[in-house]
């Protein structure tokens, strides 16, 4: 089974690069851009370097993308690569670029060109739950590419699968992130300014993301299906962050409503949990606590 993941440096790009070299008979590529030939790679990343392949290219350019697919010849596509996830409002042409073009070239890359084409058995696409209300670039960017894939799935029959993933943390999650900023304040003694945080989000261990990303692949889903991975439980950003800093047991505290809402916050986003084992025989097993507690030793170490 050879397998390709896009954006594999990125936080869960990366943990299910990892997760697959694990897997028995499969052969895992990273698809990553030329620049991250000259860096040092992410440490999950640099453990498996000699289980891993890795091909470059980037996603905007389609007779790169098309070389890169055509010689991995994929069975399996976990297409993870975006821009905007720690920064949703980044320039318009910029999230177009890298999350509409870039998805378009890597399906016109595996599935078109006749009977020579790859052809792989499915392509999983990374989704957000912002895509429902679209109030930003990313989510406005990642909602006309899916768009796109369901129209292909639904016309072409294309085996292409969404994957609507919630609010993921996790070890190594980049520090601008909420989560991993406020552990450091917190793990330092320092007060942290952020949002008055009503908004209820369904918070995700990357253990459980990639896991579910595995039982996605694994469950013979029809075209076109989307599947939703979260912990079905809604927790406000303010609780999450107070129970951060409890945890942590520093002398700083959150500082709810000193910094500005971004506009058009969604009041909540849950996961449809029971629609999601129904269909993959699979939830999440990391509760919050733990999981937060996991992170915060990770950051102690």
């Amino acid at each position: 089974m050879r397998v390709l993941v896009t954006g594999a440096t990125g936080f869960i790009g990366r943990s299910l690069a990892a997760r697959l070299v694990n897997e028995e008979g499969t052969a895992v590529t990273a698809l990553i851009r030329e620049h991250h030939a000259h860096r040092t790679l992410p440490d999950s990343l640099e453990a498996n370097r000699s289980k891993i392949n890795f091909i470059y290219a980037d996603l905007r350019d389609f007779q790169q993308t098309k070389l890169a697919v055509w010689e991995v010849q994929p069975d399996i596509i976990f297409h993870l690569a975006a821009a905007g996830v720690s920064d949703p409002f980044l320039p318009v042409n910029t999230a177009l670029d890298h999350n509409l073009f870039g998805t378009l070239n890597l399906l016109r890359a595996a599935f078109e060109g006749g009977a020579e084409a790859p052809r792989p058995q499915q392509l999983i696409i990374g989704r957000t739950p912002g895509e429902y209300s679209g109030m930003n670039h990313y989510a406005a960017s990642k909602a006309a590419a899916w768009q796109f894939c369901r129209m292909y799935a639904r016309t072409q029959g294309w085996p292409l699968i969404g994957v609507m993933i919630f609010q993921a943390y996790g070890p190594d999650q980049p520090e601008q992130r909420l989560l991993p900023s406020a552990m450091r304040a917190a793990l330092a003694g320092q007060d942290f300014p952020m949002t008055v945080g009503r908004q209820k989000r369904d918070w995700i261990h990357l253990i459980d993301v990639v896991e579910g990303l595995l039982a996605i692949q694994k469950a013979g889903l029809a075209p076109g299906t989307t599947v939703d991975l979260g912990s079905g439980e809604l927790h406000t950003v303010a609780s999450v962050v107070h129970r951060v800093y409890m945890l942590a047991g520093g002398k700083g505290r959150p500082l709810f409503g000193a910094v500005p809402s971004r506009p058009g916050e969604v009041a909540a986003q849950q996961a449809d949990v029971y629609r999601t084992q129904a269909l993959t025989d699979w939830k999440s097993t990391v509760s919050l606590e733990d999981g937060l507690s996991q992170v915060l030793e990770s950051l102690r170490l």
